[in-house]
C-alpha cells in the first residue's frame, strides 16, 4: 500500500514537473514573440531601410542558437509529453488545447516567418541591395501581421497551461486529503467510516 503511494507520489511529481517546464518554455516563447511585436519591431520600424534590412538579418542570425531553439522546440515537446502523461485528468483538455495553438504558432513560424527570414538573408549585403525599398517591403508587413497571430496563439498557450497546472495543483491535494482521512478516520470520521465500507 505505502509502495503504491510512494509510485503514484512519483509519478504525479513527475507529470507535474513537465507541465511546469511546458509553462516555462511556452512563456519564453510568447515572450519573444511579443516583445518582437511591441518593442523590437516598432523601433526598427523607424529606421532606414538599409538599416532595417542589416538589423534584422543579424537578429535572426543571432536567433540560431542552441538556447533559443532549446525553449522553441522544447515548449513543444514538453507540451507534447504533458498531454501524453495526463490523459485521462482535467487538466488534459488544457494542455491538448494549449497543444493545438502552439502547434499553429510552430506552424506560421515556421511556414511563414522563417522563409521571409531567409529571403531576407539571400537579399545579402545591404550596403549592395540596389532597391532596399523593395526588400523591406516584401518583408516588413507580412512578417509583422504573422508575428501578431502567432504571439497571441502562444499567449493563450500559456494561459491554457497555467490553468492546467493549477488544476493539477488542486487535484493533488484533494488527493492527499483524501488519503489522509482513509488512513485516519479520527481525522474525518464520516470519511472514515465510508472509507472501511
Amino acid at each position: 500500500m505505502r509502495d503504491n503511494r510512494v509510485t503514484n507520489r512519483r509519478r504525479r511529481g513527475g507529470a507535474g514537473a513537465v507541465l511546469g517546464a511546458a509553462v516555462v518554455a511556452m512563456g519564453l516563447i510568447a515572450g519573444t514573440f511579443y516583445i518582437f511585436s511591441c518593442g523590437v519591431m516598432p523601433g526598427l520600424g523607424r529606421s532606414d531601410d538599409r538599416v532595417f534590412i542589416e538589423v534584422m538579418q543579424n537578429m535572426n542570425d543571432a536567433f540560431n542558437n542552441p538556447v533559443f531553439f532549446a525553449s522553441f522546440i522544447g515548449a513543444l515537446l514538453f507540451t507534447a509529453v504533458s498531454a501524453w502523461q495526463l490523459r485521462g485528468t482535467t487538466s488534459f483538455r488544457w494542455v491538448l488545447a494549449a497543444l493545438i495553438a502552439y502547434l499553429l504558432a510552430f506552424a506560421i513560424t515556421s511556414g511563414v516567418n522563417v522563409p521571409l527570414n531567409d529571403e531576407l538573408a539571400d537579399a545579402g549585403d545591404p550596403a549592395k541591395i540596389s532597391d532596399p525599398a523593395a526588400v523591406r517591403e516584401r518583408f516588413e508587413d507580412v512578417w509583422l501581421a504573422w508575428n501578431a497571430v502567432r504571439t497571441v496563439l502562444s499567449t493563450v498557450a500559456v494561459g491554457l497551461l497555467a490553468r492546467a497546472l493549477v488544476l493539477w495543483g488542486r487535484a493533488g491535494r484533494d488527493d492527499q486529503t483524501r488519503q489522509s482521512a482513509y488512513l485516519d478516520p479520527a481525522a474525518d470520521p464520516a470519511a472514515g467510516s465510508s472509507a472501511s465500507r
